[in-house]
């Protein structure tokens, strides 16, 4: 039997909506009269930024390269690890195709459809892919799993009849057995895990968790450059903004020892240079952290994860961590007031936030910090101490993500009537909303004049958005510094045709940055450049 394999990330990213009008737009939009004479007048007629380059070695390099190296979606790699275990023919279909509407099914024939939903988060999205699905092989049992369809299971299957199947929970013991029953014509009643339909009626089979610790890691041919690495399952905290726990309601995890060893084994099996740890939170168990930061620098292989703020409670652990050949932290600080983070369950102080602040500050370590704007009970007086740490403080990579209500298993909506939560339709992400402190439409105003603050009055604070196309860092050769005071210009001058309305105010601008720029050893050769223009 033959298997289609769709899996992938979502459709779109909402914050990129901060970049329409600017020079990173990607809708394809022509730029407009005044934006072309703002860059004429700027000092740069027709830019593109793949006309900036600088020097190495006495040659010119492009600044900004297409991203040649990616990591791979943890899902994808797993799934595709469990077929191969089990010698299981089949193709891939990446989901992003479906989204940009350019997917094409593979030749041949499929017995059955494995539908991964752990990139989707609403009901419309999912029936994108449905249909897509029904349009293509309309008597194919589809079989879903993945974070969408554990939460959603139910809903699922009374409202899409075309899915045979979901399956909850590990997937390492349950997708073999889905194949063996669908591929001899039987029911799923022996397949862990499984909601699967026996006539007109919808049965539920218990779950069964692995241990997960003695599980083998996947295993893939080939070379991958960066490998995606899941050391645990469910997670031990109760953040309410967050669907995850519900999902995987048991946590489990890998010891120290079987991350380096499954580490080093990538390194040798697959040339991998780094792995990308895609856990809520890595740094968790501390026992767990104080041994891998024992026996990781022997193992020589970088990494990046997820950590909490209270892990990086000290410069010594931040040196400790780099001497493990840790590459980067992503951390999610939410918001810098306490009533707020109480809000959220958090378990962390905005003390705590700014002390793993100043930690990391000054070393050599990589960060990027994730805020938030808009979650329920939070006022625009409150989400001022985000807004000014961020203007006054804060330094590095950061991101301040619009709030949004995903579905109804979010713990937020036990504080429906205490904090007044109304939502237009709960299965829209980009739907309207309001609470006790603001709606939708003041929390978005609050997040485009926070943006905008940021990046006029701090010179440190980069958003990290538009970066996500090009090879990182932009500059590898020069320090972290460089690249974010590079990056920061970038952002000023890509951003000053939406910002500016004035066209010599948004020239005045252009022609500053492009000048830093050139102190930097920045500048765009292959555009028609105007000399003295803007002064």
């Amino acid at each position: 039997m033959r298997a289609l394999l769709m899996c992938g990330l979502g459709p779109s990213y909402v914050n990129l909506n901060y970049l329409r009008g600017s020079l990173f737009d990607a809708s394809g939009t022509p730029r407009d009269e005044r934006t072309r004479a703002m860059l004429e007048r700027g000092g740069c007629a027709d830019l593109d930024f793949t006309d900036f380059t600088y020097t190495v070695g006495g040659e010119r390099r492009t600044l900004c390269r297409p991203r040649t190296t990616t990591v791979p979606h943890l899902t994808t790699f797993a799934l595709e690890a469990i077929l191969q275990e089990a010698d299981q023919d089949y193709a891939r279909v990446d989901l992003a195709g479906v989204w940009s509407g350019q997917a094409v099914l593979p030749p041949g024939d499929f017995d059955v459809v494995l539908l991964s939903t752990t990139y989707m988060w609403s009901k419309a999205i999912f029936a994108k892919v449905i249909d897509w699905i029904a349009e293509r092989l309309p008597s194919v049992p589809v079989v879903c799993g993945g974070q969408y369809t554990n939460l959603k299971f139910l809903q699922v299957m009374a409202e899409f009849p075309g899915v045979t199947a979901v399956v909850r929970g590990d997937g390492e013991q349950a997708l073999p057995a889905v194949l063996k029953a669908v591929g001899a014509g039987r029911s799923l009643e022996a397949v862990p895990g499984a909601v699967w339909r026996d006539g007109e009626r919808v049965r539920v089979n218990p779950l069964e968790y692995l241990d997960f610790d003695a599980q083998p890691s996947p295993r893939l041919k080939g070379r991958f450059p960066i490998v995606p690495y899941e050391s645990m399952r469910g997670c031990p905290f109760d953040c309410k903004f967050c669907s995850f726990p519900a999902a995987s309601p048991k946590w489990r995890y890998k010891s120290a020892e079987k991350i380096r060893d499954d580490w080093m084994r990538y390194a040798v099996e697959n040339g991998a240079q780094m792995i990308s740890a895609m856990d809520s939170t890595f740094t968790v168990p501390p026992t767990r952290l104080r041994r891998l930061l024992e026996i990781l620098p022997e193992a020589g292989v970088r990494w990046e994860g997820f950590s909490r703020a209270n892990t990086v409670d000290s410069p010594a652990l931040v040196d400790a961590l780099l001497e493990a050949h840790c590459y980067k932290l992503h951390i999610g600080f939410e918001a810098m007031s306490d009533e707020v983070l109480k809000l959220m369950s958090k378990r962390v102080s905005a003390k705590q936030n700014r002390r793993a602040f100043h930690a990391l500050r000054d070393s050599e370590l990589g960060y990027v910090v994730f805020f938030m704007i808009g979650y329920p009970g939070e006022t625009p007086e409150l989400f001022g101490e985000t807004r000014d740490f961020l203007v006054q403080e804060y330094a590095g990579h950061f991101m301040l993500n619009f709030f949004s209500i995903s579905d109804e298993t979010m713990p937020l909506w036990q504080d429906r009537e205490r904090l007044r939560i109304e939502v237009e339709d709960p299965d829209d992400t980009h739907t309207w909303w309001s609470h006790i402190g603001m709606n939708s439409d003041d929390a978005r105003e609050l997040q485009l004049t926070a943006l905008d603050d940021i990046r006029e009055r701090n010179d440190d604070a980069v958003l990290l958005l538009w970066q996500h196309q090009f090879d990182h860092w932009l500059m590898p050769e020069r320090s972290r510094r460089d690249n974010l005071r590079v990056e920061k210009c970038m952002e000023r001058l890509a951003l000053a045709p939406r910002v500016h309305t004035d066209t010599d105010t948004g020239a005045r601008q252009i022609h500053q940055q492009l000048r830093i720029l050139r102190e930097l050893g920045v500048e765009p050769t292959g555009a028609r450049a105007l000399a003295g223009a803007g002064a």
